[in-house]
Protein backbone atom coordinates (compact mmCIF):
# COMPACT_ATOMS: atom_id res chain seq x y z
CA UNK A 1 0.00 0.00 0.00
CA UNK A 2 2.84 2.36 0.91
CA UNK A 3 4.45 1.61 -2.46
CA UNK A 4 1.32 2.64 -4.38
CA UNK A 5 0.97 5.83 -2.32
CA UNK A 6 4.60 6.70 -3.02
CA UNK A 7 4.22 5.95 -6.73
CA UNK A 8 1.06 8.06 -6.94
CA UNK A 9 2.79 10.94 -5.14
CA UNK A 10 5.72 10.78 -7.55
CA UNK A 11 3.43 10.82 -10.59
CA UNK A 12 1.56 13.84 -9.22
CA UNK A 13 4.85 15.63 -8.55
CA UNK A 14 6.15 14.94 -12.07
CA UNK A 15 2.87 16.14 -13.58
CA UNK A 16 2.93 19.36 -11.50
CA UNK A 17 6.54 20.06 -12.47
CA UNK A 18 5.72 19.54 -16.13
CA UNK A 19 2.73 21.89 -15.92
CA UNK A 20 4.85 24.47 -14.08
CA UNK A 21 7.49 24.40 -16.83
CA UNK A 22 4.82 24.83 -19.51
CA UNK A 23 3.36 27.83 -17.67
CA UNK A 24 6.83 29.35 -17.38
CA UNK A 25 7.29 29.01 -21.14
CA UNK A 26 3.87 30.52 -21.78
CA UNK A 27 4.66 33.51 -19.57
CA UNK A 28 7.60 34.38 -21.85
CA UNK A 29 5.44 34.73 -24.97
CA UNK A 30 5.13 38.29 -26.24
CA UNK A 31 1.57 39.28 -27.13
CA UNK A 32 1.74 43.04 -27.34
CA UNK A 33 -1.63 44.80 -27.75
CA UNK A 34 -3.59 47.84 -26.66
CA UNK A 35 -7.08 47.95 -25.22
CA UNK A 36 -8.84 50.47 -27.41
CA UNK A 37 -11.54 52.29 -25.44
CA UNK A 38 -14.12 52.93 -28.12
CA UNK A 39 -16.78 53.24 -25.40
CA UNK A 40 -14.86 56.13 -23.83
CA UNK A 41 -14.19 57.79 -27.18
CA UNK A 42 -17.88 57.58 -28.10
CA UNK A 43 -18.88 58.93 -24.68
CA UNK A 44 -16.60 61.95 -24.99
CA UNK A 45 -17.46 62.66 -28.65
CA UNK A 46 -19.97 65.00 -30.25
CA UNK A 47 -21.20 65.25 -33.81
CA UNK A 48 -18.04 66.96 -35.02
CA UNK A 49 -15.95 63.97 -33.89
CA UNK A 50 -17.99 61.43 -35.85
CA UNK A 51 -15.87 61.45 -39.07
CA UNK A 52 -12.72 60.74 -37.05
CA UNK A 53 -14.41 57.92 -35.12
CA UNK A 54 -15.75 56.37 -38.32
CA UNK A 55 -12.29 56.44 -39.84
CA UNK A 56 -10.72 54.73 -36.81
CA UNK A 57 -13.54 52.22 -36.29
CA UNK A 58 -15.38 51.77 -39.62
CA UNK A 59 -16.74 48.36 -38.57
CA UNK A 60 -18.61 50.02 -35.68
CA UNK A 61 -20.65 52.21 -38.04
CA UNK A 62 -22.69 50.20 -40.57
CA UNK A 63 -23.24 52.18 -43.78
CA UNK A 64 -26.96 51.42 -43.65
CA UNK A 65 -27.29 53.99 -40.84
CA UNK A 66 -26.94 57.73 -41.60
CA UNK A 67 -24.70 59.99 -39.52
CA UNK A 68 -27.76 61.50 -37.88
CA UNK A 69 -28.50 58.12 -36.29
CA UNK A 70 -25.11 58.07 -34.53
CA UNK A 71 -25.31 61.71 -33.47
CA UNK A 72 -28.72 61.00 -31.94
CA UNK A 73 -27.23 58.09 -29.98
CA UNK A 74 -24.44 60.36 -28.70
CA UNK A 75 -27.06 62.77 -27.40
CA UNK A 76 -29.47 60.20 -25.92
CA UNK A 77 -29.52 60.84 -22.15
CA UNK A 78 -30.08 57.23 -21.04
CA UNK A 79 -27.33 55.87 -23.30
CA UNK A 80 -25.06 58.68 -22.15
CA UNK A 81 -25.67 57.68 -18.53
CA UNK A 82 -24.93 54.03 -19.35
CA UNK A 83 -21.74 55.03 -21.13
CA UNK A 84 -20.72 57.16 -18.16
CA UNK A 85 -21.12 54.15 -15.85
CA UNK A 86 -19.00 52.00 -18.17
CA UNK A 87 -16.25 54.59 -18.38
CA UNK A 88 -16.31 55.06 -14.60
CA UNK A 89 -16.35 51.34 -13.75
CA UNK A 90 -13.50 50.62 -16.15
CA UNK A 91 -11.48 53.76 -15.51
CA UNK A 92 -8.56 51.41 -14.83
CA UNK A 93 -8.58 48.44 -17.21
CA UNK A 94 -5.14 47.15 -16.21
CA UNK A 95 -6.29 44.09 -14.21
CA UNK A 96 -8.57 42.91 -17.00
CA UNK A 97 -5.89 43.61 -19.60
CA UNK A 98 -3.42 41.41 -17.68
CA UNK A 99 -5.88 38.51 -17.73
CA UNK A 100 -6.51 39.01 -21.45
CA UNK A 101 -2.76 39.01 -22.01
CA UNK A 102 -2.47 35.68 -20.18
CA UNK A 103 -5.29 34.26 -22.31
CA UNK A 104 -3.55 35.40 -25.51
CA UNK A 105 -0.25 33.89 -24.35
CA UNK A 106 -1.93 30.52 -23.82
CA UNK A 107 -3.70 30.74 -27.17
CA UNK A 108 -0.40 31.52 -28.89
CA UNK A 109 1.35 28.61 -27.17
CA UNK A 110 -1.25 25.99 -28.05
CA UNK A 111 -2.23 27.51 -31.41
CA UNK A 112 0.91 29.11 -32.92
CA UNK A 113 -1.16 30.35 -35.85
CA UNK A 114 -3.19 32.56 -33.47
CA UNK A 115 -2.87 36.26 -34.30
CA UNK A 116 -3.32 38.76 -31.48
CA UNK A 117 -6.40 40.85 -32.35
CA UNK A 118 -7.36 44.44 -31.76
CA UNK A 119 -9.10 44.51 -28.38
CA UNK A 120 -11.89 47.08 -28.35
CA UNK A 121 -14.31 47.99 -25.57
CA UNK A 122 -17.72 49.06 -26.78
CA UNK A 123 -21.20 49.98 -25.56
CA UNK A 124 -23.97 47.54 -26.45
CA UNK A 125 -27.13 48.73 -24.65
CA UNK A 126 -26.57 45.77 -22.28
CA UNK A 127 -26.76 43.13 -25.01
CA UNK A 128 -25.90 40.27 -22.65
CA UNK A 129 -26.37 37.67 -25.38
CA UNK A 130 -23.32 39.10 -27.15
CA UNK A 131 -21.06 40.15 -24.31
CA UNK A 132 -17.91 39.28 -26.24
CA UNK A 133 -17.49 38.88 -30.00
CA UNK A 134 -14.22 37.64 -31.47
CA UNK A 135 -13.01 37.34 -35.04
CA UNK A 136 -9.59 36.62 -36.50
CA UNK A 137 -8.64 40.29 -36.15
CA UNK A 138 -10.92 41.87 -33.55
CA UNK A 139 -12.16 41.16 -30.02
CA UNK A 140 -15.12 43.32 -28.98
CA UNK A 141 -15.99 43.58 -25.29
CA UNK A 142 -19.39 45.01 -24.35
CA UNK A 143 -18.29 46.70 -21.13
CA UNK A 144 -21.81 47.74 -20.16
CA UNK A 145 -22.57 44.06 -19.49
CA UNK A 146 -19.88 43.88 -16.77
CA UNK A 147 -20.80 46.72 -14.41
CA UNK A 148 -21.44 44.41 -11.44
CA UNK A 149 -24.30 42.00 -10.83
CA UNK A 150 -26.03 44.37 -8.39
CA UNK A 151 -25.91 47.40 -10.67
CA UNK A 152 -29.15 49.37 -10.92
CA UNK A 153 -29.19 49.14 -14.71
CA UNK A 154 -29.66 45.37 -14.42
CA UNK A 155 -32.78 45.60 -12.27
CA UNK A 156 -35.04 43.88 -14.80
CA UNK A 157 -32.65 41.04 -15.60
CA UNK A 158 -32.98 37.66 -13.87
CA UNK A 159 -30.43 36.80 -11.18
CA UNK A 160 -29.09 33.67 -12.88
CA UNK A 161 -27.98 35.86 -15.79
CA UNK A 162 -26.70 38.94 -14.03
CA UNK A 163 -24.67 36.99 -11.45
CA UNK A 164 -21.97 36.89 -14.14
CA UNK A 165 -22.18 40.56 -15.12
CA UNK A 166 -18.89 41.25 -13.34
CA UNK A 167 -15.54 42.35 -14.71
CA UNK A 168 -13.81 39.14 -13.55
CA UNK A 169 -15.92 37.27 -16.11
CA UNK A 170 -14.61 39.19 -19.13
CA UNK A 171 -11.66 36.89 -19.80
CA UNK A 172 -13.86 33.84 -19.09
CA UNK A 173 -16.33 34.95 -21.76
CA UNK A 174 -13.46 35.70 -24.15
CA UNK A 175 -12.08 32.18 -23.61
CA UNK A 176 -15.53 30.74 -24.31
CA UNK A 177 -15.78 32.73 -27.55
CA UNK A 178 -12.38 31.51 -28.71
CA UNK A 179 -13.30 27.99 -27.64
CA UNK A 180 -16.28 28.15 -29.96
CA UNK A 181 -13.90 28.93 -32.83
CA UNK A 182 -11.55 26.03 -32.11
CA UNK A 183 -14.08 23.34 -31.18
CA UNK A 184 -15.24 21.37 -34.17
CA UNK A 185 -18.29 19.17 -34.00
CA UNK A 186 -20.13 18.21 -37.16
CA UNK A 187 -23.47 17.50 -35.47
CA UNK A 188 -25.10 18.18 -32.13
CA UNK A 189 -28.07 15.87 -32.46
CA UNK A 190 -28.10 13.99 -29.16
CA UNK A 191 -27.98 15.10 -25.56
CA UNK A 192 -24.51 13.53 -25.32
CA UNK A 193 -23.39 15.63 -28.30
CA UNK A 194 -24.49 18.78 -26.47
CA UNK A 195 -22.81 17.77 -23.23
CA UNK A 196 -19.52 16.95 -24.93
CA UNK A 197 -19.57 20.15 -26.99
CA UNK A 198 -19.79 22.34 -23.91
CA UNK A 199 -17.45 20.01 -22.03
CA UNK A 200 -14.85 20.69 -24.71
CA UNK A 201 -15.25 24.45 -24.28
CA UNK A 202 -14.95 24.18 -20.49
CA UNK A 203 -11.83 22.04 -20.81
CA UNK A 204 -10.52 24.62 -23.29
CA UNK A 205 -10.95 27.16 -20.49
CA UNK A 206 -9.05 24.86 -18.11
CA UNK A 207 -6.06 25.11 -20.42
CA UNK A 208 -6.38 28.74 -21.56
CA UNK A 209 -7.27 30.44 -18.27
CA UNK A 210 -5.86 28.18 -15.52
CA UNK A 211 -5.69 31.22 -13.23
CA UNK A 212 -9.49 31.23 -12.98
CA UNK A 213 -11.44 29.03 -10.56
CA UNK A 214 -13.68 26.23 -11.78
CA UNK A 215 -16.70 28.18 -10.54
CA UNK A 216 -15.69 31.20 -12.62
CA UNK A 217 -15.04 29.06 -15.71
CA UNK A 218 -18.57 27.65 -15.72
CA UNK A 219 -20.22 30.78 -14.33
CA UNK A 220 -21.42 29.20 -11.08
CA UNK A 221 -21.23 30.44 -7.54
CA UNK A 222 -18.98 28.35 -5.30
CA UNK A 223 -22.14 26.91 -3.71
CA UNK A 224 -23.54 25.91 -7.11
CA UNK A 225 -20.27 24.24 -8.06
CA UNK A 226 -20.19 22.33 -4.77
CA UNK A 227 -23.78 21.15 -5.28
CA UNK A 228 -22.84 19.87 -8.73
CA UNK A 229 -19.80 18.04 -7.42
CA UNK A 230 -21.66 16.57 -4.45
CA UNK A 231 -24.50 15.34 -6.66
CA UNK A 232 -22.51 14.17 -9.68
CA UNK A 233 -23.29 10.49 -8.98
CA UNK A 234 -27.02 11.16 -8.69
CA UNK A 235 -27.08 13.32 -11.85
CA UNK A 236 -25.28 10.68 -13.89
CA UNK A 237 -27.54 7.89 -12.69
CA UNK A 238 -30.57 10.02 -13.54
CA UNK A 239 -29.30 10.56 -17.09
CA UNK A 240 -28.65 6.83 -17.46
CA UNK A 241 -31.92 5.68 -15.88
CA UNK A 242 -33.94 8.03 -18.07
CA UNK A 243 -31.93 6.96 -21.16
CA UNK A 244 -31.09 10.56 -22.01
CA UNK A 245 -27.57 10.25 -23.45
CA UNK A 246 -28.56 9.32 -26.99
CA UNK A 247 -31.92 11.05 -26.93
CA UNK A 248 -32.70 13.69 -29.57
CA UNK A 249 -35.52 15.20 -27.51
CA UNK A 250 -35.48 18.92 -28.34
CA UNK A 251 -36.51 19.78 -24.77
CA UNK A 252 -33.30 18.45 -23.22
CA UNK A 253 -31.10 21.47 -24.02
CA UNK A 254 -33.56 23.82 -22.29
CA UNK A 255 -33.68 21.46 -19.30
CA UNK A 256 -29.97 20.85 -18.81
CA UNK A 257 -27.80 22.83 -21.24
CA UNK A 258 -29.10 26.35 -21.82
CA UNK A 259 -28.81 29.16 -19.25
CA UNK A 260 -31.61 28.83 -16.69
CA UNK A 261 -32.20 29.50 -12.98
CA UNK A 262 -32.11 25.73 -12.31
CA UNK A 263 -31.91 22.40 -14.13
CA UNK A 264 -35.15 20.53 -14.71
CA UNK A 265 -35.10 16.99 -13.36
CA UNK A 266 -38.82 17.32 -12.65
CA UNK A 267 -38.05 16.49 -9.02
CA UNK A 268 -39.11 19.47 -6.91
CA UNK A 269 -36.45 19.31 -4.19
CA UNK A 270 -33.61 18.66 -6.63
CA UNK A 271 -34.79 21.28 -9.13
CA UNK A 272 -34.97 23.99 -6.47
CA UNK A 273 -31.40 23.29 -5.34
CA UNK A 274 -29.71 22.64 -8.67
CA UNK A 275 -27.97 25.26 -10.82
CA UNK A 276 -28.82 25.58 -14.50
CA UNK A 277 -26.64 24.14 -17.28
CA UNK A 278 -25.85 20.99 -15.30
CA UNK A 279 -25.42 19.10 -18.59
CA UNK A 280 -22.43 21.30 -19.37
CA UNK A 281 -20.90 20.46 -16.02
CA UNK A 282 -21.33 16.74 -16.71
CA UNK A 283 -19.85 17.07 -20.19
CA UNK A 284 -16.86 18.80 -18.60
CA UNK A 285 -16.27 15.84 -16.30
CA UNK A 286 -16.42 13.40 -19.22
CA UNK A 287 -13.92 15.41 -21.26
CA UNK A 288 -11.61 15.71 -18.24
CA UNK A 289 -11.71 11.94 -17.81
CA UNK A 290 -10.97 11.47 -21.51
CA UNK A 291 -7.91 13.72 -21.35
CA UNK A 292 -6.66 12.05 -18.17
CA UNK A 293 -7.01 8.53 -19.57
CA UNK A 294 -5.75 9.09 -23.12
CA UNK A 295 -2.54 10.41 -24.63
CA UNK A 296 -4.13 13.00 -26.89
CA UNK A 297 -3.40 16.65 -27.69
CA UNK A 298 -5.76 19.51 -26.96
CA UNK A 299 -6.20 20.18 -30.69
CA UNK A 300 -7.13 16.58 -31.42
CA UNK A 301 -9.59 16.45 -28.55
CA UNK A 302 -11.36 19.59 -29.74
CA UNK A 303 -12.11 17.96 -33.10
CA UNK A 304 -12.81 14.42 -31.85
CA UNK A 305 -16.29 12.99 -32.25
CA UNK A 306 -18.36 13.08 -29.03
CA UNK A 307 -19.12 9.37 -29.06
CA UNK A 308 -15.39 8.54 -29.29
CA UNK A 309 -14.62 10.84 -26.38
CA UNK A 310 -17.33 9.24 -24.28
CA UNK A 311 -16.43 5.66 -25.18
CA UNK A 312 -12.75 6.20 -24.38
CA UNK A 313 -13.15 8.43 -21.36
CA UNK A 314 -13.56 5.67 -18.75
CA UNK A 315 -15.70 8.21 -16.99
CA UNK A 316 -16.96 7.35 -13.52
CA UNK A 317 -18.99 9.91 -11.57
CA UNK A 318 -17.60 10.86 -8.22
CA UNK A 319 -19.55 9.86 -5.12
CA UNK A 320 -19.97 12.00 -2.03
Amino acid sequence: MKYFILLFSMLVLVSCNKESKVEQEIAKIDVDFLVERFDKAFYEADGSDLPKLKQAYPFMFPESYPDSFWVERMQDSLRHQLLAESVSTFDDFSDVRLEIEQLFQHLKYYFPEFTVPRVITTPSDVDYRNKVIVTDTIALISVDTYLGSDHEFYGGIQNYLKQNFNKDQIVVDMAASYGGKYVYQLDRKTFLDEMIYYGKILYFKDVMIPFKTDAEKIGYTEEELKWSQDNEYFIWNYFIDKELLYSTDSKLPSRFINPAPFSKFYLEIIDNESPGRIGRFMGWQIVKAYMENNDVSLKNMLTEEPINIFNNSKYKPRKE
